[in-house]
């Protein structure tokens, strides 16, 4: 199973947290939420993350970058 088929959940603290700052920010500039819940965009953001429904989105990482 590749990395990219199936979206993954924050597997730490500071995971969650970036993903929910992420998301946050996208609700401030007019993003349609995914799940309802409080009307404060930080504490949406979180309940999204929270419930799955926002999961970080794999980098791919150029191989030229990885040798500097």
């Amino acid at each position: 199973m590749s990395e990219r088929s199936a979206p993954t959940r924050p597997h730490n603290s500071f995971e969650f947290v970036t993903i929910a700052a992420a998301r946050a920010r996208q609700l401030l500039e007019g993003c349609v939420p995914k799940v309802d819940g409080s009307p404060k965009p930080a504490r949406r953001a979180v309940e999204e993350v929270a419930k799955g429904a926002v999961t970080r989105v794999p980098v791919a990482i150029d191989a030229d970058a990885k040798e500097e």
